[in-house]
């Protein structure tokens, strides 16, 4: 057990903005909210995973919509505990443990904000390990489990509950309940016990955005920091370049898209292209595939290190990018199945980041 301290928020922010593989909403956002929150309430405790009693009932809560519209409807507080409010009151049963449905970008924060705002624990994990587009893509669904109960709200006050027969129609439904809500809301689902959390949940996750956040924030002359992220991620550098050509728009909820980047250095005569669905799913250089989703693809500024997000890419920026391995749950047939290229709907097979890179190691 430990209290999280305005540093670690800091740091956490950036570390998930790197996990949230460009999306995941702006760790900016969630930043701001989580400080207000525990400047209002009073700090959070974090507790780790074997902290976990078999009775207690874990709630996680998260942002769900396209970024680009997250930044313009920033959650109010009220909006951010009404589903906790509300699962609570159809199950009849007091939620004890918060947790982030995934690390990545502001919904790593976003349950910071609500435990403050409840005087709940935070629990160190997540159900993804990075950030992903859909609702299903967790690790609940992966060990068979679905979301009995939906429960989400926008800033007019409205509360919608859903109860899904399993999470790809939990997805469909709460999908289109955001696209009317203005396309941004605040969800619970995949309440689970203190038994299953241990199961299914992928833990110490903050503790990693943390850890990734000092270090991207320590620079000395001796050693980049990004090179100390990717040997803490078992990472790789896959490309430095220059933003050219960014092709961006929201779609069924989704902020969809591609970005250009022409070669600098020892890239100079190569060109990259990612391809997004809120976050980075594919990185291909010179027309082959370096980077495939479920693994993890980031873009980080050239000088400073700190990490890009989908929304804050630009014309001109000057880049790194690079790609880690994801948790090893996702790299599972049923992982490949439900978060691998053909899901959505790429002409190409998962490879793992390594294999992609074989060659150059050998």
């Amino acid at each position: 057990m430990r209290w999280l301290t305005e540093n670690d928020i800091e740091h956490i922010a950036v570390g998930a903005a790197v996990l949230g593989t460009g999306g995941g909403g702006d760790p900016f956002i969630g930043k701001m909210m989580a400080l207000g929150a525990i400047d209002k309430h009073g700090p959070v405790k974090v507790i780790n995973i074997d902290e976990l009693k078999d009775d207690d009932f874990v709630l996680p809560v998260s942002g769900m919509g396209a970024p680009s519209v997250l930044v313009e409807k920033i959650p109010s507080f009220d909006q951010l505990v009404n589903p906790l409010k509300a699962y609570e009151e159809a199950i009849g049963k007091k939620v004890t443990v918060i947790m982030p449905i995934e690390v990545g970008g502001v919904n790593s924060l976003i349950p910071v904000a609500v435990a403050a705002m409840t005087g709940l624990p935070i629990l160190d994990g997540d159900a993804m390990g990075r950030a992903f587009p859909e609702a299903q893509m967790v690790s609940f669904h992966l060990d068979g489990l679905k979301p009995e109960l939906v429960t989400m709200a926008d800033e007019q006050g409205n509360h919608v509950t859903i109860r899904p027969v399993n999470g790809l129609w939990s997805e469909k439904l709460s999908r289109q309940v955001t696209v009317a809500m203005g396309g941004s809301t605040i969800v619970s689902d995949y309440g689970v016990d203190g038994k299953q959390a241990k199961k299914s949940v992928i833990p110490n996750t903050l503790t990693l955005a943390q850890k990734i956040g000092e270090l991207l924030e320590k620079r000395t002359e001796a050693v980049h920091p990004i090179e100390k992220m990717l040997q803490l991620l078992k990472g790789r550098l896959l490309f430095k370049g220059k933003a050219q050509l960014i092709k961006r728009g929201i779609q069924g909820g989704f902020t969809r898209g591609e970005a250009h980047f022409t070669g600098m250095d020892d890239d100079e005569h190569s060109e990259c292209i990612l391809y997004f669905q809120n976050e980075h799913l594919i990185a291909k250089r010179d027309g082959r595939p370096i980077a495939l989703t479920p693994d993890l693809i980031a873009v980080l500024d050239e000088e400073t290190g700190m990490p890009i997000t989908t929304e804050g890419l630009r014309y001109g920026a000057r880049v790194i990018i690079v790609a880690f391995p994801a948790h090893e749950k996702w790299r599972t047939p049923i992982g490949i199945e439900t978060a691998g290229p053909r899901y959505f709907k790429y002409d190409v097979d998962y490879v793992p980041l390594e294999q992609l890179h074989e060659e150059e190691l050998s």
